[in-house]
């Protein structure tokens, strides 16, 4: 899964981010601790996937 998290000091200053994308690991999971669910953040970035958002919570854990 960490396969789909990568990090560039070009991008977002080095932080860890979702492949192919400037969406911050950080960033999603401050979603999921605002209630935000799932399926509201796949509807509002649509180049997101499941995958990605596991990916990110563990790449947290």
């Amino acid at each position: 899964m960490t396969e789909r998290i990568t990090a560039n000091s070009k991008i977002l200053g080095g932080k860890p981010v979702i492949e192919g994308t400037r969406i911050s690991v950080e960033f999603i999971l401050n979603l999921m601790a605002s209630d935000v669910s799932e399926h509201e953040i796949m509807e509002d970035y649509p180049h997101i996937t499941k995958d990605d958002i596991h990916a990110c919570l563990a790449q947290a854990a």
